[in-house]
């Protein structure tokens, strides 16, 4: 069924808040911070160049709302003490021509970084290649206020809006799997059980920051993993949200977990969860967008044609060619060119990605070739820099 909507159609949020297009910068870890929290000329510039490239809202991913468990140590942190100048000179660049600017707020959890944290998630896990101790009641209790905190932040340092990050494995997405989730009293057992802390974020994020602000949340359409996430509960997920204030579903998938396979690792061409996209419009109300395996023009008109979704996410699409929706929504055109490799260890093409991040933040990404092995060995040198600095900056 056709709608009247196009890739260059604006979309009034629930809030009343308004986003130019249909076209969105999904979150992607960039690790661009300085060690410290705090974002770096090269992020500022990053966020910059997508905004001038014409997308309707960019998401800054994976912003830290508790140090202790972070993903990445190049991750931001959003607190009282942190660089207010540097931030909104971030906002500032970032939301030139009318973009927005949202930071996907989270805590790693059980796949919190080993080298800077002790990790703990819904349950104590010892498995190969992860082990991890169990949030008690009162570290459960305590995370709505953490969140709201964090959005309050967001909010005074001039974000146009915040996502809660409830996907791809982080400590959100642990609580709604029953692979990471084996609690017995009210924060498990049954979908609603599982969904119960998801819903208390969003109502303490609501509350924090009134009700004209905008507030998403990114989540798994299935863990991809056996014992995970369903589709059927993510459905069920999708309409215990649809009772609550949020502004846009951002639906996603996979997990970051030992063996996993990560969600572009199929033979499917993308995008990789319209479907669910579309099962999704039909138990809620609330504005959905998918992201994942979008790598044409079309595939993105045909998504917002159809009424699949309402709102597009483009991540690695955009990472190769930052000025892609204005070269859409102008008629111009083209599809980026995605690179190929050959014998890709883990995690190879997605830290290939990141260091692409800082080549385009340094306008230095015609002449970034690295090789998968090379990317890797830089990713990780620049990490441990990092984890040096965070150790020291957030010990106390």
């Amino acid at each position: 069924m056709k709608t009247e909507h196009d890739l260059g159609s604006s979309l009034q949020l629930p809030c009343g808040a308004v986003l130019k297009n249909r076209i969105a910068k999904a979150p992607m870890t960039d690790s661009l911070g300085n060690g410290e929290g705090n974002p770096t000329e090269t992020q500022l510039r990053l966020y910059e160049r997508w905004a001038q490239g014409g997308t309707a809202l960019s998401m800054i991913g994976e912003v830290q709302i508790d140090p202790r468990f972070p993903e990445n140590p190049g991750n931001l942190v959003l607190r009282a003490d942190s660089e207010q100048q540097a931030l909104q000179s971030l906002v500032g660049r970032a939301q030139v021509g009318g973009a927005h600017l949202w930071p996907q707020i989270g805590h790693a959890g059980a796949r919190a970084h080993l080298t800077v944290s002790s990790p703990k998630g819904p349950s104590a896990l010892d498995l190969e290649g992860l082990q991890c101790g169990g949030m008690s009641l009162e570290d459960i209790e305590e995370l709505p206020a953490k969140y709201a905190a964090t959005a309050v932040h967001a909010k005074n340092a001039g974000f146009n809006g915040v996502q809660v990050h409830a996907g791809h494995g982080w400590l959100l997405s642990q609580f709604l799997s029953p692979l990471f989730n084996h609690r017995s009293d009210g924060y498990g057992g049954s979908v609603e059980g599982r969904c119960r802390i998801v819903l208390e974020v969003v109502d303490a994020v609501r509350r924090a920051v009134g009700s004209d602000y905008p507030v998403g949340i990114r989540m798994n359409s299935t863990d991809k993993l056996d014992g995970g996430l369903t589709n059927d509960d993510a459905l069920e997920v999708v309409r215990l949200l649809d009772r609550t204030s949020i502004d846009l579903i951002d639906i996603s998938g996979g997990t970051y977990f030992p063996g996993a396979k990560a969600a572009s690792d199929t033979s499917d061409p993308g995008p990789y969860f319209g479907e669910f996209a579309r099962r999704a419009k039909g138990v809620t109300t609330i504005p959905v967008m998918a992201t994942g395996g979008f790598k044409t023009e079309k595939q993105a008109v045909d998504a917002v044609a159809s009424g699949a979704v309402d709102m597009v996410g483009l991540a690695r699409a955009m990472a190769l060619e930052p000025g892609l929706p204005n070269a859409w929504l102008s008629g111009k055109g083209g599809d980026p060119d995605f690179p190929r490799f050959e014998s890709v260890p883990p995690s190879g093409i997605t830290d290939w990605f990141i260091m692409r991040l800082a080549a385009l933040g340094e306008d230095r990404e015609d002449s970034f070739d690295l090789d998968i092995a090379t990317a890797m060995q830089q990713f990780e040198d620049r990490t441990q820099l990092h984890a040096a600095s965070w150790k020291e900056t957030f010990s106390g």
